[in-house]
């Protein structure tokens, strides 16, 4: 029978505490060490009955586990993967990648010079209610994709940015919250051609946005919009209309992704399909509704069942550090976009 897999946890914040209650459930693996030189680190460490280090180097030099899981600040992930894949240990690394593509681009030749894997947590992917919103679309069931609608329009509490590294550049909604929802497009609806964009912190001043609306043109024709805001009293996002995460009080009937194409019509995360009994149909005849159905699952659970595969070399990322640059790229595209009132093409990214 093959061992637990050893992984450590590098950042013990909100995301690393969620990490922490998922591993609880798996039998494959097992937390061996809590890294964080944050005040409350220790404790939990403590709680959780595993060694604690201020220091993450020190971590890898005395435990060495057998995989990692990074999540500390957005401007320390690619450091600190960085050093992982130098140690020789597998990463699944909290999104964003990175917060500049070119370090983004460093992790992707790091990991392919070393062979080390490298998973990044872009975990909605592995919600089944995506997977199978996935299947729909890739299988022709809207037939040919023509507009994509995306809403994130939500309000953070004030509490959310007493954490000063959240007032600060790199943190905002686009790289925080958005870079889920641009992910999700670039995985439903495929690579993203150009974007034009305007950004607004009108409302709280801070150092980075708090309002952004962004136009996208996929490679395969479809064009959409993505429209966010997370200082304003509503109820689009996945955040509220999933159920993902039950910390967030639900809004099961209110969409936050709207997918039309020639044949069909879909929201999410509702899952509800529209289309005309007859192909040929058009708005003088009913629109039919179908409910579509998935198994129910949490996805931070399934990303971790994933990520224990992956350290072993059983499968491929589901999301590599390439594929997670794309979409850091798209984020900067839409971060040019704004600043110039240009339209801008993302930047090129091989595996």
């Amino acid at each position: 029978m093959t061992s637990p897999l050893r992984i450590a946890l590098i950042g013990a914040g909100n995301m690393g505490q969620q990490h922490y209650r998922h591993l609880q459930t798996l039998t494959q693996a097992t937390l061996c060490a809590v890294a964080d030189p944050g005040p409350q680190a220790a404790g939990l460490a403590a709680e959780w009955g595993v060694g604690y280090f201020a220091d993450y180097r020190q971590m890898l030099e005395q435990v060495k586990p057998d995989a990692v899981i990074v999540a500390n600040p957005n401007t320390l992930h690619v450091g600190t993967a960085l050093d992982c894949l130098a140690a020789g240990v597998p990463v699944l690394l909290e999104k964003p990648v990175g917060v500049h593509l070119d370090e983004a681009r460093e992790l992707v030749a790091a990991s392919k010079a070393t062979g080390v894997p490298v998973l990044v947590g872009h975990h909605r992917r592995h919600n089944p209610l995506i997977v199978r919103a996935h299947e729909l679309v890739q299988g022709g069931a809207l037939g040919q994709l023509t507009t994509v609608t995306a809403l994130w329009q939500l309000r953070k509490p004030d509490s959310y940015f007493e954490t000063p590294w959240r007032r600060e550049p790199g943190a905002g909604m686009l790289l925080t919250n958005l870079i889920h929802d641009l992910d999700l497009l670039r995985h439903l609806c495929g690579e993203v051609r150009q974007v034009q964009a305007i950004t607004s912190n009108a409302v709280r001043g801070f150092a980075n946005e708090d309002c952004a609306a962004v136009l996208l043109q996929f490679d395969n024709g479809a064009l959409g919009s993505l429209t966010g805001s997370d200082a304003v009293a509503a109820p689009w996002s996945w955040e509220l209309g999933s159920g993902e995460n039950p910390v967030y009080p639900r809004q099961a009937d209110q969409p936050c992704y709207l997918l039309a194409g020639t044949s069909g019509a879909l929201s999410i995360p509702q899952l509800k399909r529209w289309h005309y009994a007859d192909v040929d149909g058009g708005w003088h005849e009913p629109l039919l509704a179908e409910q579509e159905s998935f198994s129910a699952d949490e996805a931070l659970r399934l990303q971790l069942q994933h990520f224990v595969r992956v350290a072993r070399r059983e499968v491929e990322p589901l999301v590599s550090a390439a594929d997670a640059a794309r979409t850091l790229a798209l984020v900067e595209a839409i971060r040019e976009a704004a600043e110039t009132g240009r339209a801008c093409t993302p930047m090129l990214i091989e595996e």
